[in-house]
């Protein structure tokens, strides 16, 4: 039975000088460091990225989520003149209707129209967005002008994390190679250190990949703001797994080969397919999945994770924890501190076997 503490928020909590947060991705994206943390020996080992062919066997099977980030931070103005941001999060009717978060909020009134000001003028004129209904935490209901919903890519920049404070040259760095399905209103990270070179790298080692779709939604700006870990709520986000990955698990696991999760996405979304894969249903899995994982949980079909280093007090570093228990992750982090790796979105990788 785990102790009564390691359920406590405040035990997930660690020191990062602010420097070690990555303001911008490496180049090339396979250059990152890998740490290799090795559950059965806790031992913790030092290698770069491009090297993980050399640390997974043929026949693994690496599972990347293939979801794309959306354009979904809109920049306008009020008839006041006053500037507003619109962070688009999910579509509830067609693609003209939203859920979104606004800042700042408090000032924005049902029926309202906001300007929204395109990315390049020459190639499209500000165009309107309505105010349907105000919710709490930030949220808002939007409706969006066609001119908008149907040109989403000449109005709305790439959405970058709250702690990069420096614009970003290059809006495909914040998009896997692999990715194809729109969706997500923050990228999969773990997945950027991936090259088309190392992709095929792992697969002439014997490494089969296979990708399902999670997309990335509102909860991952949601922080704990309980004590007790247990009682924090997830927010749904919706899955696709298809029918061939389906079957490539299946077979992984007939063979006894591992199944490597490439990001906490993918992690949650395996999780929560783990009844459905022990049937014999054929075709995809989908639906919506509100899993939260965190210490205690029994882990039913991942083997090995990929991930990056997360946020302190956050469900990503319960996650971790959960795979590889608290101290080893605590310890894992300290060193990683130590040995100066860059932290979060655009920092370096863990590889826990």
């Amino acid at each position: 039975m785990l102790e009564e503490a390691a359920l406590s928020l405040h035990e997930y909590d660690y020191e990062l000088p602010e420097e070690l947060i990555a303001q911008e991705p490496i180049e090339p994206r396979d250059a990152a460091r890998l740490m290799v943390v090795r559950r059965a020996t806790h031992s913790i080992e030092h290698r770069i990225f491009r090297e993980l062919p050399s640390l997974l066997d043929p026949g693994d099977l690496l599972i990347v989520n293939d979801s794309r980030v959306l354009p979904a931070r809109l920049l306008g103005h009020r008839l006041t003149g006053g500037k507003v941001e619109i962070l688009l999060v999910q579509p509830l009717e067609g693609t003209t209707v939203w859920l979104a978060l606004a800042r700042p909020a408090r000032k924005l009134r049902p029926g309202e129209t906001i300007t929204i000001q395109p990315r390049d003028p020459q190639f499209a004129q500000p165009a309107p967005l309505r105010i349907r209904e105000r919710r709490s935490g930030g949220q808002v209901i939007v409706e969006l002008d066609p001119g908008i919903a149907e040109r989403l890519d000449a109005f709305g920049h790439v959405p970058l994390p709250p702690y990069i404070h420096r614009p970003l040259s290059d809006p495909e760095r914040y998009q896997t190679v692999y990715a194809r399905h729109p969706g997500s209103v923050a990228a999969p990270t773990a997945g950027l250190h991936f090259t088309e070179r190392l992709l095929d790298e792992l697969r002439q080692r014997g490494i089969r990949i296979a990708p399902l779709t999670l997309h990335v939604g509102i909860g991952t700006f949601k922080p704990i703001e309980v004590t007790d870990v247990r009682l924090h709520k997830m927010h749904a986000e919706w899955y696709a797994v298809p029918a061939e990955t389906v079957s490539l698990i299946r077979e992984t696991r007939a063979a006894n080969r591992r199944i490597v999760a490439v990001g906490t996405t993918a992690a949650r979304t395996l999780e929560s397919i783990a009844d459905a894969l022990t049937g014999d249903t054929e075709g995809p899995i989908t639906g919506w999945t509100d899993l939260y994982i965190y210490p205690g949980y029994h882990w039913r079909v991942v083997d090995a994770l990929i991930t990056n280093f997360h946020l302190p007090r956050s469900t990503l570093i319960l996650l971790v924890a959960s795979f590889a228990g608290r101290e080893l992750i605590l310890e894992a982090y300290r060193e990683a501190v130590q040995q100066r790796y860059r932290f979060y979105s655009f920092g370096d990788a863990m590889l826990i076997l």
